[in-house]
């Protein structure tokens, strides 16, 4: 509903530029009131006779826009230029009707003088449809005047006041969610028929009219339910604060907007409206995701336990065999599963189903090695960023690396001292979906006459017989699960470089 420019002008100082967002932020709030078109107008010469172009606009959620078509960036219209000069100059409101070219619809206009520190800054325009003569609802006059009362604040400066909070927080309440007006000792003044519904849900039988609203909210209020210590402030309109009251099994939140007029002695308070909204679903579905994510952090984590005794069984049935084969068969077992787990750690400690592989993999690379060939020195260097990866390629992409990068230390190092660098770059396709590729060296005996066929998941997946059981786990998860091919190549001046190239497409699955 939104539309902005980038707001920009020599006329404007860094705090009227703030001021300006802030109520880019809250201005939809004026336009649902007023059933409305608002345009934000900026001059684009300092001296008059001025040149205003469009920077922002907003569409009514109430009832339908009158502009069809984007109104940003646009010069105002001609005939509205004398009433913008005027305005500008007098620093008053104009209000007047208007024919919009594009559609000839007939609108009532209102010219607004947005005002900091006794002087203009820009122009804001409120274009409503002129109907036929008809007795308007009562919610729709009540409504017609709180607008007024906000853009007679505007044109002042006085709202939206840097104290309120700002934020696009869930369940934020719309002016179509409820309206209630108080005087300034928070009586009720008037409760639109949203408004009124949303406290019978919370448990009220009688009307809110002429009572004190914190009162009656206060009486709803379960024994022993903590309430919010701001929130007398908020539904007595003092400040523009929010609040959220539960009782009878119904969320509500508050927004309260002081209403002011100037005085001798400043900015007096004469009221506020309070804008509220039934948030009890939207609250079940928050609670239900948090409990959600709880139980599948909850599952990674006994996943996590119950791999890692996985892992100590198979250290010491290890211990128990009397062949050197079947000892590394179990150790090498054990290195794998102990992977997996890692992965399941990570997962078990965040709120999302993606891990921060940088992370994870720095420690798993350093293990890997060191498990690989105890007491052998190894240098271990992580280069480049894997950014954030869903968990259905972390653990297979984990499991990969192990395996290279035991393979590298037991048969490329040899037994003798060295480095093993591995690297991960992000990018794109062709078909602009996201690659990953990693590289893993040494700087060991290298591959000497040795030729290792590459793989990928094009159809030429072949795996030997003659192949280790880490060979063929490489070639089938980087075929299956990332999607990518893996080859094996010299390295400058020596060693192994292999080089897998992964596309990152989420299946769902």
């Amino acid at each position: 509903m939104l539309r902005e420019a980038t707001i920009y002008s020599e006329n404007l100082s860094p705090r009227d530029s703030e001021w300006l967002h802030l109520l880019l932020g809250d201005w939809q709030i004026i336009a649902d009131a007023a059933h409305g078109d608002l345009v934000l107008w900026l001059p684009q010469n300092i001296e008059p006779p001025h040149q205003f172009m469009s920077v922002a606009q907003v569409r009514p959620s109430t009832v339908h826009t009158l502009f069809h078509r984007d109104m940003v960036n646009k010069t105002m219209y001609e005939d509205l230029v004398p009433h913008a000069e005027q305005a500008w100059s007098q620093k008053t409101v104009k209000k007047f009707s208007h024919i919009l070219p594009e559609t000839g619809t007939r609108t009532n206009t209102c010219m607004v003088p947005l005002m900091r520190e006794e002087r203009v800054i820009a122009l804001l325009t409120v274009h409503t449809e002129l109907f036929d003569a008809r007795i308007p609802p009562k919610v729709e006059l009540m409504c017609q005047k709180f607008s007024m009362d906000l853009l007679q604040m505007v044109t002042r400066g006085a709202w939206p006041e840097f104290t309120a909070p700002v934020g696009s927080s869930r369940g934020n309440p719309r002016v179509s969610d409820g309206v209630i007006t108080l005087d300034a000792e928070g009586k009720v003044l008037f409760a639109s028929p949203n408004a009124a519904s949303t406290y019978k849900r919370l448990g009220l039988k009688e009307e809110l009219e002429d009572t004190r609203l914190v009162d009656k909210t206060r009486e709803l209020i379960p024994c022993g339910e903590k309430a919010d210590e701001t929130l007398p402030l908020v539904l007595t309109g003092r400040m523009p604060w929010r609040g959220e009251v539960r009782a009878n099994n119904t969320s509500v939140t508050f927004r309260a907007i002081p209403l002011r007029r100037p005085t001798a002695l400043g900015e007096e308070r004469y009221g506020a409206v309070l804008l509220c909204r039934d948030v009890t679903e939207l609250r079940r579905r928050e609670l239900e995701m948090m409990t959600k994510d709880a139980t599948i952090r909850e599952i990674h984590h006994r996943v996590k336990n119950n791999l890692q005794t996985v892992s100590a069984l198979l250290r010491l049935q290890s211990r128990r065999m009397h062949t050197e084969e079947a000892k590394q068969g179990l150790e090498e077992a054990m290195r794998r599963v102990a992977t997996i787990a890692l992965v399941h750690e990570t997962l078990s400690q965040g709120l999302t189903q993606s891990v921060d592989f940088d992370e994870l993999i720095q420690r798993q690379f350093r293990f890997a090695a060191e498990l690989a060939s105890p007491g052998q020195e190894v240098r271990t260097v992580l280069e480049g960023s894997f950014g954030e990866l869903p968990s259905q390629f972390a653990t297979p992409l984990a499991l990969i690396i192990n395996e290279i990068v035991a393979n590298a230390v037991e048969h490329g190092l040899a037994g003798q001292a060295g480095t093993v660098i591995l690297r991960g770059e992000r990018g794109h396709n062709k078909a602009h979906e996201d690659t990953l590729r990693i590289t893993i060296t040494d700087d060991g005996v290298g591959m000497g006459d040795t030729s290792i066929p590459a793989s990928d998941n094009a159809g030429s997946l072949t795996i030997s017989n003659d192949e280790g059981l880490g060979m063929q786990i490489v070639r089938t998860l980087v075929a299956s699960e990332l999607n990518g091919s893996i080859r094996w190549r010299p390295a400058e001046p020596q060693g192994t470089e292999v080089v897998i190239d992964a596309v990152l497409v989420d299946t769902g699955e």
